[in-house]
């Protein structure tokens, strides 16, 4: 089954490849300008094949159609889930770091194990019934971690619940919390880090804080600092080997939003091999979605979850204490 994804250009003179790479994650420069030479992308009119230079105008609507991948389909996969709630419209899963939530979207056919392991699979596996709600690779998935951050995530078991769902997320109705531990000595202890997100024009399977692009704002507060007798709670000079707790609550939901806001500020995730560098008291980045509230999609009453910190990071927090 072939998926059709709808985009608007925000400015004027873009490069229409730069614009579907930059919008849609998944897919790489090189996949997106295969995907316009075969035709499969429309600028308000007819295929624009062979246009990847195209420029675009602002208020452009570009229609991308993904390439068929019924030979690798999506299958279930009994992998265990967390599940933390579960009523007859919606289910809130504790996903664990290291669950990819789907496939990338438009991997090329024969790919067949980038698609398996996944948070989706897991989701068809445990209820079949998914598969009939939003696109067919992903099976009533509202929004997305990153693989390697753990915690709270909500899934639809209707087509009206998803609606419902991501209509409250487009509006910015749903409180997302998340805990953060950062290199350094983070100043002020509270704040709001508000810088524009788009694709680094220098590594371009990374995002950056880039000039025109989209709007995405972070706030956050320190809950404490580490150790505590070099910085902060007892007022010892800020070290190189301080780090900074932080409880974040994001506005905008931008592709690594939190991880690029905190490496912008010179402050980057302990752990974050992408966008700080490796730990050696952790193997993934120090994120865990620890908050998640929201109105129920079809009575509307108050929904309000937490989340532990999985052993990973807690023993990473017990080890850097006791130094």
């Amino acid at each position: 089954m072939e998926e059709t994804v709808t985009l608007e250009a925000e400015g004027a003179g873009e490069r229409l490849d730069v614009f579907i790479a930059r919008r849609c994650p998944g897919l790489s420069r090189s996949l997106v300008q295969r995907l316009i030479r075969e035709g499969r992308v429309t600028v308000g009119g007819p295929p624009s094949a062979g246009r990847a230079g195209q420029r675009l105008e602002q208020g452009d609507r570009v229609l991308v159609r993904m390439p068929s991948e019924e030979p690798d389909a999506l299958r279930p996969e009994p992998i265990p889930l967390t599940i933390l709630y579960e009523d007859a419209d919606l289910l809130v899963v504790d996903k664990p770091a290291g669950l990819t939530v789907h496939p990338a979207a438009g991997l090329p056919a024969g790919q067949a194990g980038m698609r398996r392991g996944t948070l989706a699979a897991a989701l068809l596996a445990y209820r079949p019934e998914l598969a009939g709600v939003g696109g067919p690779e992903r099976p009533g998935i509202v929004h997305r971690l990153d693989r390697d951050t753990s915690g709270l995530l909500v899934v639809a078991k209707s087509e009206a619940a998803r609606a419902a769902l991501a209509r409250q997320w487009k509006e910015r109705q749903v409180e997302k919390g998340y805990l953060a531990l950062v290199h350094g000595h983070l100043e002020p202890p509270q704040g709001v880090i508000d810088a524009p997100i788009g694709r680094d024009p220098r590594h371009r399977q990374r995002m950056a804080v880039v000039e025109g692009g989209r709007a995405a704002r972070t706030a956050y507060r320190v809950q404490r600092y580490l150790p505590a007798g070099q910085a902060g709670l007892q007022g010892g000079p800020a070290g190189r080997d301080t780090y900074s707790l932080v409880e974040v609550t994001p506005s905008t939901g931008r592709t690594h939003q939190i991880r690029v806001h905190f490496a912008a500020l010179g402050h980057p995730l302990v752990g974050d091999r992408v966008y700080g560098r490796p730990s050696s008291v952790l193997r993934r980045q120090f994120l865990h979605a620890d908050r998640l509230a929201f109105r129920h999609p079809v009575d509307g009453r108050p929904l309000e979850f937490e989340s532990p910190l999985p052993e990973d990071l807690r023993q990473a927090l017990e080890r850097l204490a006791a130094r």
